[in-house]
């Protein structure tokens, strides 16, 4: 695709066709692979011009589909329904009534509702379990979102086998969010420094008000309940590194509302290195590893209890896109800053819109990270950096709010789910 001068064949540019396959290769680079770098920058830019020119074409849209949408970086369950339908607009066939496209939507329909009636069967099993364990009559200022909590178990563990998986899983989520929101909306210091030494010592202690003994003690029996779970199916009792992730998070959370409590922004860098793990995304995924049961030895459970770059860079993409400004969370009212705020706090001359890029540059570069991770680990199974790779694909579904501070993505995942209209 390369001229004797190295640059990309001008071509290159009226194959369209080309350019987006380019494009989607770009996506699965790694750090130092500038020629992909270069490649994305080139094919991107030909298929956004093009795109802009012939907007009202079905083929533009499929293009900016590609384009906001590659498929190394999105759901399949996702992207898909927009694949068939780009297909087969832009599809002509002597017999449009039995066409390898008809045979393919049947398939297509016939899978999802295979898998529908699955997670049909978790939400129900899920909302029962979220109203039996009480906390949202116990906690009135926490969010209520089990469905959403179960979305990301949906997303990172997509086979249809795993559905005790996705149950369990679930509830950790719903908890991060819960704890999360004691910490940014209602405690005050006092009581989150006692809550944090209840965790990181595992005992509950009787200074704690009531509302944190009752989350504490759902904290403590989801935690034996999973680890109960593991051992039973895999022989190995992760509990201590289950609750080391806890003792972390909370850690996490508490700097936090120390130095937002005081005022005090903390440099970009300092800012960084916490949110990965009050992002919540550790603690979840050291739950997803040893619900799996696959590769557990001593040496993966060391690494993971130090936060390898697997988590760390899939934490780094969910916080970086979380802080970008549109993802202000539409049930808080608290404040735990942003990378943007602690970013131009320290760069003074940069605008907004400069900090902003540098976020999604950042993205970018994780990504570049989370790749080399998934493709060559040989620390951690390759059903575990599935569940990474797919959480960070969930990321964009989950934070990407639009003008009017709705998640239309959230909304077409649901939908892709849920409801299913035949091509």
């Amino acid at each position: 695709m390369k001229d004797k001068k190295g640059n990309f064949n001008v071509l290159v540019e009226e194959d369209r066709e080309g350019l987006r396959e380019l494009f989607e290769a770009s996506q699965v680079r790694i750090e130092g692979e500038e020629v992909l770098e270069e490649a994305e920058v080139f094919s991107g830019g030909h298929l956004k011009e093009w795109a802009n020119l012939h907007r009202h074409t079905s083929e533009a849209r499929s293009i900016q589909l590609t384009l906001d949408q590659p498929c190394h970086k999105s759901l399949a369950r996702v992207t898909s329904p927009n694949f068939l339908d780009s297909f087969s607009a832009n599809t002509t066939t002597i017999d449009q009534g039995w066409t390898w496209m008809t045979l393919l939507n049947k398939l297509v329909t016939m899978d999802f509702k295979i898998v529908q009636s699955i997670h049909q069967r978790e939400i129900v099993l899920v909302s029962k379990w979220w109203k039996e364990l009480g906390l949202a009559e116990e906690l009135k200022f926490a969010r209520d979102q089990p469905l959403k909590w179960y979305l990301w178990t949906v997303a990172s563990l997509p086979d249809p086998s795993l559905s005790e998986e996705r149950i369990e899983l679930t509830k950790p989520i719903s908890l991060v969010y819960i704890i999360d929101d004691i910490f940014d909306v209602y405690g005050t210091l006092d009581e989150l420094t006692l809550f944090t030494d209840a965790v990181n010592n595992w005992e509950i202690k009787e200074q704690l008000p009531d509302y944190l003994k009752i989350c504490f003690k759902a904290l403590d029996d989801i935690t034996n309940k999973i680890s109960y779970v593991v051992y039973r199916k895999h022989g190995w009792n992760p509990i201590d590194s289950l609750r080391k992730s806890w003792g972390k998070l909370c850690n996490a959370f508490l700097l936090e509302a120390e130095w937002f409590g005081c005022g005090k922004l903390p440099n970009e860098e300092e800012y960084l290195k916490n949110a990965i793990v009050s992002s919540g995304v550790h603690v979840v995924l050291v739950h997803m590893f040893f619900l799996l049961g696959e590769g557990i030895s001593m040496e993966a459970v060391n690494l993971l209890d130090n936060i390898p770059g697997l988590v760390s860079s899939t934490a780094a993409i969910l916080r970086l896109w979380d802080d970008l400004g549109s993802a202000k969370d539409e049930n808080q009212n608290g404040h735990d800053g942003s990378y943007v705020e602690c970013y131009m706090k320290r760069h003074k001359e940069c605008s907004m819109g400069e900090a902003r890029e540098q976020v999604i540059r950042m993205i970018k570069n994780e990504w570049e990270r989370l790749n080399k991770e998934c493709f060559s680990s040989k620390h951690f199974p390759m059903c575990f950096r599935k569940g990474c790779l797919n959480a960070a694909r969930m990321v964009p579904v989950m934070y990407d709010y639009d003008d009017h501070h709705r998640l239309p993505g959230l909304q077409n995942y649901i939908n892709s789910l849920l409801s299913h209209q035949t091509i």
